[in-house]
């Protein structure tokens, strides 16, 4: 049964093993799925090791925790408001609430207690970092619909995924906010580039249920358009970087993830059901190498 709700779960025997109603709920919230909370985790580390305050275990262990949460709350508020929608695509026709499976008054509640928890990690930082958290909402609050009135919805989704990097930063300091905004801007270019890679997996059903997205909107020049994307935010985390280090050699931190995302592209197969969903992944790595290059330049001579 697991096969058929959980079609590209990362861990199946896990999820398997929960009664019913409880693997409902972590399928709604994508426990199932750790991709997606890495990859909103991953700008957190960006601005807490740029900021050059040193590896800050506990307050990362606080993000940590409120990606998992925020990103679990993020998908229940998603699969409602989409859920006629998700109904018409195979991928995720059988998602509990499109499926019917976790009516919508249950799955508002546990929306509601996946914030609790965002709340109390909200709770351990300060104010100023709580005000720019607190301004994401009304961006989280929109994405759902993005894919009804944009080709773009990656964009939107970019400044969302990537908003954990002013939060983390304005927790240790409130200045450079010019280098922050050109880091800040490669990572919007970067999910860009992940979430279109991401969408090739519903490119047909998209096309007939009207959802848009970016993969449909670049056409047969994706793997063109995931490249140049790519190239952007290497290019603007560098501008970043120079920003606030004014040293070449600090740019020589991105030759990694650079040529990671590289690789990304020239291994991209959009013909092959399991291949960008493997490239998409990747990204967790992708995340690890540019957090590597943020303590590099945010650390170097502390």
């Amino acid at each position: 049964m697991s096969e058929q709700i959980v079609p590209d779960t990362e861990h199946r025997g896990l999820v398997a093993r929960l009664p019913q109603l409880p693997r409902d709920l972590a399928l709604l919230a994508r426990f199932d799925r750790p991709i997606g909370w890495w990859l909103l985790f991953w700008p957190c580390v960006f601005g807490v090791w740029l900021a050059g305050a040193g590896v800050q275990p506990v307050l990362l262990a606080w993000l940590l925790a409120g990606a998992i949460a925020m990103r679990g709350a993020g998908c229940v508020y998603n699969d409602i408001v989409d859920a006629d929608l998700d109904r018409q695509v195979a991928r995720t026709m059988l998602r509990p609430v499109a499926s019917g499976r976790v009516t919508k008054g249950l799955a508002w509640g546990w929306l509601v207690a996946l914030s609790l928890v965002g709340f109390l990690v909200l709770l351990q930082l300060r104010w100023q970092a709580q005000l720019v958290a607190l301004a994401s909402l009304a961006l989280v609050a929109a994405y759902p619909f993005m894919k009804r009135i944009t080709w773009w919805p990656q964009a939107w989704l970019g400044m969302v995924f990537s908003w954990g990097l002013p939060v983390a930063w304005a927790e240790l300091r409130f200045d450079n906010w010019d280098a922050l905004a050109a880091v800040y801007a490669g990572c919007i270019c970067w999910v860009i580039g992940y979430d279109t890679i991401y969408a090739l997996q519903d490119r047909e059903d998209d096309a007939m249920v009207g959802i848009r997205s970016s993969a449909l909107a670049m056409g047969t020049r994706v793997r063109g358009g995931i490249a140049a994307f790519y190239a952007a935010a290497v290019g603007l985390w560098g501008l970043g970087f120079w920003l606030y280090r004014a040293d070449p050699i600090a740019c020589l931190a991105l030759l990694p993830v650079a040529g990671h995302l590289a690789w990304q592209v020239a291994t991209l197969d959009p013909q092959d059901p399991a291949n960008p969903l493997a490239r998409f992944r990747a990204n967790r790595t992708a995340g690890a190498l540019m957090a590597a290059a943020c303590f590099v330049v945010g650390n170097a001579g502390v």
